[in-house]
């Protein structure tokens, strides 16, 4: 963990000018949103295309020459895919101009909470959001290539790459492709609270009476696991069913402490 936080630097094209105060520029909250993501959304620019596209992609931070180091650190964003998916053929045929990889633009978003006020032009919903910047280049040294495969695997299930069979054979090998994107910059934004209304709402009593208020907390629940048709395992693995129970249990915790955060704050002020 670095001796002090670590934030990206603020660039015209990273920097959130709307509802400012929500904005994040930590290393650890902005990769701990990019990882707690089932999946990513990356953009890019194809020149036979006139829009730009988007690709939902499963992806996750790390390091590869420093495997230890924690969210708060400098990481890298790797990615898999079909090894002739259109981004990776661009990654791999990039101009020599374009040393540092192709650009990409990664977001992801995490639902907390419907936020309910007075008028439909007040509602929200309490999000954690992040954006990334950087340039991709395909992985071509094998140990790398296994090492960033067995991260994103276990990304998505916990221990699933070592409670399966591995290591990738050759085919496999070959039908992947895993981009390393080397991020330049990047936010998030968060929002967490009540709802909030306009003073006249507010002081409208016959709207206030009629109108219910507050925050309908959302988070992802993993339902009890469906065996294949050729199980042979009795039980669900261990390690399976704790994933499946402790994240169940945080998600639901982190979507009502979003509720209460501000109005926390709201009573210290008071208080105070």
């Amino acid at each position: 963990m670095p001796s002090r936080e670590l934030e990206y630097p603020k660039q015209p094209y990273s920097t959130v000018k709307r509802l400012n105060d929500r904005a994040r520029y930590s290393l650890e909250t902005i990769h701990g949103i990019i990882n707690s993501s089932p999946f990513i959304n990356v953009a890019f620019q194809d020149s036979t295309s006139p829009f730009p596209a988007v690709l939902p992609m499963i992806g996750q931070m790390g390091s590869f020459s420093r495997p230890s180091a924690d969210l708060g650190d400098v990481l890298d964003l790797y990615l898999h895919g079909y090894v002739s998916s259109r981004l990776m053929n661009l990654a791999r045929t990039s101009p020599d101009g374009k040393e540092e990889g192709i650009p990409l633009t990664i977001s992801a978003t995490l639902l907390d909470g419907y936020v309910l006020s007075l008028t439909p032009n007040s509602h929200s919903y309490n999000y954690r959001s992040a954006i990334l910047f950087g340039f991709a280049q395909p992985v071509v040294d094998p140990a790398e290539k296994v090492w960033a495969m067995e991260l994103v695997t276990n990304s998505v299930v916990p221990s699933r790459y070592q409670n399966t069979r591995t290591p990738p054979n050759n085919a496999e090998m070959q039908s992947t492709s895993i981009l390393k994107v080397k991020i330049k910059a990047g936010s998030a934004k968060i929002r967490s609270g009540e709802p909030h209304d306009e003073r006249g709402d507010m002081s409208n009593q016959e709207l206030r009476k009629k109108t219910w208020v507050g925050v309908v907390p959302a988070w992802t629940q993993f339902g009890e696991p469906v065996a294949g048709s050729y199980n042979q395992v009795d039980k669900v693995p261990g390690y399976l069913e704790e994933w499946r129970v402790e994240g169940n249990e945080e998600r639901r915790r982190e979507a009502y402490e979003a509720v209460k955060e501000v109005v926390k704050a709201k009573q210290r002020e008071e208080d105070e």
